[in-house]
């Protein structure tokens, strides 16, 4: 099924490419959630007139991302948990977790922006973790996980 993107997605494609994916693909995600439109010639001509606006967009967007970036760059995270004297942890430590941990620093993180290094992290130490707030903008941050006293 080809369809025409309204916005930019990693792996897919840029801003009004018009890019051929599978129908449940399209069907399921793309068009429901308004990331790309069906490529006929009514759409086509649509898109045009508002290629434009959805350009603006997409940079005050990145922009938004690269300011929060900036913020977030700038942090150290301490996440305590209780722990065995062996240093295993009792629970884990997911992305749930770590944005619990950013919010105090008035920083807007999503549960879906953060990549944790392996699934949760189930020891004491520091781990790198990244924030995915934009297709393009990726930012590495190191948080230490504390035991609790």
């Amino acid at each position: 099924m080809e369809v025409i993107l309204l916005e930019k997605l990693r792996n897919v494609g840029n801003i009004g490419d018009k890019v051929k994916v599978k129908a449940g693909f399209a069907r399921n995600f793309l068009l429901p959630q308004g990331k790309a439109v069906s490529a006929t010639e009514e759409n086509l001509a649509k898109f045009e007139k508002i290629c434009a606006e959805l350009e603006k967009k997409a940079e005050e967007t990145l922009q938004a991302a690269k300011k929060r970036a900036e913020a977030i760059a700038k942090l150290t995270i301490n996440i305590p948990m209780r722990a065995s004297e062996e240093g295993k942890l009792f629970g884990s430590v997911g992305t749930r977790e770590v944005v619990e941990a950013v919010k105090p620093n008035s920083v807007e993180i999503n549960k879906k922006e953060v990549i944790l290094p392996e699934c949760p992290i189930h020891e004491l130490g520091e781990f790198e973790i990244n924030f995915q707030l934009h297709s393009d903008v990726n930012v590495p941050l190191k948080i230490k996980v504390v035991a609790e006293e």
